[in-house]
């Protein structure tokens, strides 16, 4: 991992549509070397897919509830319940195993209160839970999916 390389996963995390033209101009690179660097990113597990962000509004799904769950089950069986309830629930888009007074963190999209209210439903009557507390999101402050590159290990003499 070097400059170049947290350079190429800075700009594919603005914009994956980069032509390899484009990106190997911003990188100062011909094509075939930076191609074998792109390639080289994925085979070692950098780049996990290249994925469309589509508009929650513009999808009717603008409405974000966060739910916190609380179980007093804690053995391999119920997990794998879970997974498979929260798995078939594609308005839970999510889901975080959590330390703390939290068990389960789920990140939930829906149109309005009564498409949440038909999630939670369907959530509580796939499994039992022993505390499920809901917070709607009032504005998005931040949101993006670009991943801080600064604790990426230090540049290896060589790699290029």
């Amino acid at each position: 991992m070097d400059k170049i390389d947290k350079v190429i996963l800075s700009l594919l995390q603005e914009d994956a549509t980069l032509s390899l033209q484009q990106l190997s101009e911003a990188v100062h690179l011909s094509p075939t070397p930076c191609w074998r660097r792109l390639q080289r990113l994925e085979q070692e597990g950098y780049i996990l897919r290249k994925v469309a962000l589509l508009s929650p509004q513009k999808l009717g799904v603008g409405v974000t509830v966060f739910v916190a769950i609380r179980t007093t089950q804690h053995n391999d069986r119920w997990m794998h319940k879970l997974r498979k309830v929260v798995d078939e629930i594609p308005e839970i888009v999510e889901f975080y195993r959590m330390s703390g007074e939290i068990d389960y963190l789920l990140r939930v999209v829906v149109p309005d209160v009564n498409g949440y209210d038909a999630v939670y439903k369907r959530l509580v009557s796939g499994i039992e839970l022993s505390g499920v507390s809901s917070s709607f999101a009032m504005e998005q402050i931040k949101w993006t999916t670009a991943l801080p590159l600064d604790y990426l290990p230090a540049d290896k003499p060589g790699r290029r």
